[in-house]
């Protein structure tokens, strides 16, 4: 009976042969192992690329330097977006195990075709090499144009796939009832992202010069073999992984409380009626046994207007609405301001790959005899994020358990406030970077010219450690913080809301130079981000602007998170598994 109620406990999990998850069995810190490999090869497959796209576009593809700019950032934003709909997928009809091998295949095919193109002739468009120095590049158009966007797009669905599918398969390998369980999981978040640097490392490295040294189809080749890599690895961990079994459409669900709640409101017959929280299960059904479960919840008074969904059943009830259905999109619209207010954040991270790139090319890059090339600049947070992650997790954190005498030491929302403080101060850094950049050019009569200034590159560095510190403060607490707080039938779709985070931060970083430059431009006759010497920008006054909207986001941030009660999941999920063990005797 013991082990009966052992697998009972584990009735959510299954093992990859689709049996009942077994505890010691299955799971663990050797299962999200192969999981923190497999990151490391996939985000240097997809880095190796887009950290570099924009020059194979250019000089390959011979599309103008704005089409190239705006097609590597609808690349990033369509791959990260993508990740919604790879964790809706994996919650919703397949799992997470599935989800990952379907998305790195496709993801392979993607990374074939551009290797194809990459490497023969005939499927590129033909090479400028002219007599007629002025002539004008015929970009890639009609099939070759065709092939390359269905290549990339293969990437950009198999990227999201994956980003919405690992992550909450790596945590769900842990066992939340336990406090060594719920630590573990913390830490499983801190080396994801450590992972992520690991990769990203590679890439920013040794595949970019690849590309630029010996071609794009060795850099595309590394990209392919990474990938091809990746798979069987995932598969050698399949004999100890617990996967999630899933639960139905979560959107379903929302959908369903909102509708109900909405009809309830305007319905004569239900405004009368009153909220159901006692029903009586007549059955042995798994359902009926979680309505019983129900009775021991109260219904919380938060959006008090979804619980007009649930509606006695001996009076009127339009929609078949359980009150667990309705907390759970109570808890999602709890989460949901947390995601929006974090855009900002990531907002401020799309500098790096921008303007701090712009800066540094202007700037002295050399190291001893060593020139770095600007493209390499993101190695710095990189860097950053290698160390930090590690003494974050193995010092950090214990210190502030002992001070704290708390389990986590620091809340997810602790942790995700420190990013968006960071953010803060690193917009603030950059302005007065910035503002040096260009005395020193004032000062040596370099403002016209396109001269190295007389400055080190390692100013910009600054920025980069607070940026990048920023960033493994808020995308580990965020992961960690939408996955504990998530519904269980809804995790894998709300962690992967902290990619659609990254996603939204880079389109509102292009929306805001637009609307700097228009405003700046209609008052002041001369757009702040305008022109091709960037010298003559006002970049700093763009920092220092970033750096107050900043400062706003991160006071929103403290009203709602200061009012924010942590759910609890774990308790809910050991009522359930009381309920199977005693309908089974034991």
């Amino acid at each position: 009976m013991d082990e009966e109620c052992q697998i009972s406990k584990s009735s959510r999990y299954v093992s990859w042969r689709n049996r009942p998850a077994i505890e010691g069995q299955h799971g663990g810190i050797v299962a999200a192992s192969f999981v923190l490999v497999v990151e490391v090869l996939e985000n240097l497959a997809y880095l190796a690329n887009a950290s570099n796209l924009v020059l194979y576009l250019s000089k390959f593809m011979h599309f103008t330097p704005s089409s190239s700019s705006n097609v590597v950032s609808n690349f990033m934003g369509t791959a990260f977006l993508l990740a919604i709909l790879g964790g809706f997928l994996a919650d919703a009809f397949f799992t997470t195990y599935c989800i990952y091998l379907i998305s790195a295949t496709i993801e392979l095919m993607g990374l074939l075709i551009l290797t194809l193109q990459a490497h023969t002739r005939s499927l590129k468009p033909e090479s400028c090499i002219s007599a007629n120095r002025n002539a004008k590049c015929q970009e890639a158009e009609g099939g070759k144009e065709v092939l390359l966007f269905i290549g990339l797009y293969l990437v950009a669905l198999g990227v999201g796939g994956i980003k919405g599918s690992l992550p909450p398969h790596g945590a769900e390998q842990f066992d939340e009832e336990t406090s060594q369980g719920r630590k573990q999981r913390s830490s499983f978040f801190n080396y994801y992202v450590f992972s992520l640097a690991c990769g990203a490392l590679i890439a920013v490295t040794f595949a970019v010069w690849i590309e630029d040294n010996k071609g794009w189809q060795w850099g595309f080749g590394i990209s392919t073999l990474a990938i091809l890599i990746s798979i069987p690895i995932f598969l050698l961990g399949s004999m100890v992984y617990r996967i999630k079994v899933p639960a139905g459409s979560p959107i379903t669900t929302i959908c369903k409380v909102i509708g109900a709640a909405i009809f309830n409101t305007f319905s004569s017959k239900a405004r009368n009626a009153v909220v159901s929280t006692n029903p009586s299960p007549t059955s042995n059904s798994r359902e009926s046994y979680e309505e019983a479960d129900e009775v021991k919840d109260n219904i919380t008074e938060d959006f008090g207007f979804l619980s007009r969904a649930v509606i006695n059943k001996s009076s009127f009830q339009t929609l078949k609405v359980t009150i667990k259905q309705v907390e759970e999109v109570k808890i999602v619209l709890k989460i949901f301001p947390i995601f929006m207010l974090t855009i900002m954040l990531n907002c401020c991270l799309a500098q790096l790959s921008t303007f701090s790139v712009q800066q540094a090319a202007t700037m002295n890059s050399k190291i001893g005899s060593f020139r770095v090339p600007p493209a390499s600049l993101p190695v710095f947070p990189v860097l950053f994020i290698m160390v930090l992650a590690p003494m974050y997790d193995h010092v950090i954190i214990p210190f502030a358990r002992r001070i704290t005498k708390t389990e986590m030491g620091i809340t997810h929302l602790q942790r995700i406030g420190i990013g968006l403080f960071l953010s803060i101060m690193a917009m603030a850094v950059a302005a007065l970077v910035e503002n040096k950049r260009k005395r020193v050019a004032y000062q040596n009569a370099l403002m016209n010219s396109n001269e190295p200034l007389p400055i080190t590159f390692l100013w910009i560095s600054l920025q980069y450690l607070f940026l990048g510190s920023a960033d493994l403060f808020s995308l580990a607490g965020m992961m960690d913080f939408f996955f504990t707080e998530a519904p269980f039938s809804m995790r894998s779709l709300a962690t992967s809301l902290s990619w659609v985070s990254l996603a939204m931060g880079y389109y509102l970083s292009s929306v805001l130079v637009s609307i700097v430059n228009h405003v700046t431009g209609t008052f002041h006759h001369k757009p702040w981000l305008y022109g091709i010497n960037l010298n003559h920008y006002r970049l700093e006054r763009f920092y220092w602007l970033m750096c107050a909207l900043s400062s706003l986001n991160f006071l929103g941030y403290l009203m709602w998170a200061k009012s924010y009660k942590y759910g609890s999941k774990s308790t809910n999920d050991a009522n359930d598994s009381q309920m199977l063990c005693k309908s089974s005797g034991v």
